[in-house]
């Protein structure tokens, strides 16, 4: 088995690789090595493994991420929900960890993540808090309506009737879906992704399109759908608090659902959660089934588990700041923060 690296550019092979893997993910794909280093300057490391005849076996992309406030470590794959090796067997999954893990070693990294969905488990520290929400979708939105209990289509039905309408459509209603998501991330005290970052994802091979939200002509929920193989997911979805009682959220997630269905995608993906949080209850609402996820790391002997999150106490200050900046000042320093949070 030859383990190598391949530079950061579309592959075809690779690609291919990743779209017939069971667990294969548009973040997988070789497109987000080019995007990531062109946008926020990391250095990508994408290991394909290929035995004697040619034919690949796996495949591991990962980005190298440096940063005064983090620290220095390799994550397959920041950003997103999804990540972690691919393979054909369990021999061929060991060699692609054992190369990421020297490689970690010789770049003088601190730790490596893999964002798994099955564990490999040997000689790796794991964290197992997150899950994602898979929904089985019917052949029609009509039967998916069927199937929900009267309570939930109550509170699908309700922003209908406070005048709440939903549009979903392309790079025409970036504007409006940033507009919602940018406010959201400063109210939840978290730095927020430039815009060009979306406009970058629009632009690439999975199919993405956005869904937002009106009332009284106003954007009030937004969020964007990808869409890999018969999976959709939502990675990114956003609701302006005041709008709450109005329940907008529900409209945004059913036009989401609706869309999904008509495109003839089988799974519905409602994005990562920690177990029993608020998110994870909404998500439970609609029918979806929990996926386990299991985060995986080589640290140095002695190290503890990173906790490069929300939840980690000695960040609450600053988390307590942020929520209190004006929007503006937000939407300004937000992005070269945000570059070095995976």
């Amino acid at each position: 088995m030859n383990i190598t690296r391949i530079p950061p550019r579309q592959i075809a092979e690779w690609d291919a690789y990743v779209a017939a893997h069971a667990e294969g993910s548009p973040w997988h794909l070789s497109c987000w090595a080019g995007l990531i280093q062109t946008l926020f300057g990391h250095e990508p490391h994408y290991l394909m493994a290929v035995d004697d005849a040619g034919q690949t076996r796996g495949v591991l992309p990962m980005i190298e991420m440096r940063s005064r406030l983090f620290g220095h470590f390799l994550c397959s794959v920041p950003y997103f929900n999804y990540g972690g090796v691919l393979a054909d067997d369990r021999d061929t999954r060991a060699a692609l960890i054992d190369k990421a893990c020297r490689l970690t070693r010789e770049r003088g990294a601190e730790h490596l993540e893999l964002r798994h969905q099955t564990p490999f488990g040997e000689d790796l520290a794991q964290k197992t808090h997150k899950l994602s929400m898979w929904l089985e979708l019917p052949e029609s939105s009509e039967a998916l309506w069927k199937g929900f209990k009267s309570k939930l289509r109550s509170q699908i039905r309700r922003p209908g009737k406070e005048g709440a309408t939903a549009r979903v459509g392309g790079p025409e209603l970036l504007d409006d879906f940033y507009a919602v998501f940018s406010r959201n991330m400063r109210d939840l005290g978290t730095p927020v992704y430039p815009k060009d970052f979306f406009r970058h994802v629009m632009g690439t091979p999975p199919e993405a399109v956005l869904v937002v939200v009106y009332l009284e002509q106003q954007p009030v929920a937004a969020g964007m759908l990808v869409g890999f193989g018969d999976r959709i997911e939502i990675p990114w979805a956003s609701s302006l608090r005041e709008y709450n009682r109005q329940s907008v959220n529900m409209l945004l997630y059913w036009q989401a659902l609706q869309y999904a269905c008509e495109q003839g995608y089988r799974i519905f993906d409602f994005g990562r959660s920690s177990r029993d949080e608020s998110t994870h209850r909404f998500k439970k609402q609609w029918g979806a089934e929990e996926v386990p996820l299991t985060w995986e790391y080589w640290l140095p002997e002695g190290h503890a588990l990173p906790e490069l999150n929300k939840d980690n106490p000695k960040y609450a200050l600053a988390i307590r700041a942020w929520q209190h900046l004006p929007l503006a000042v937000a939407n300004r320093i937000g992005p070269p923060l945000v570059r070095n949070l995976p």
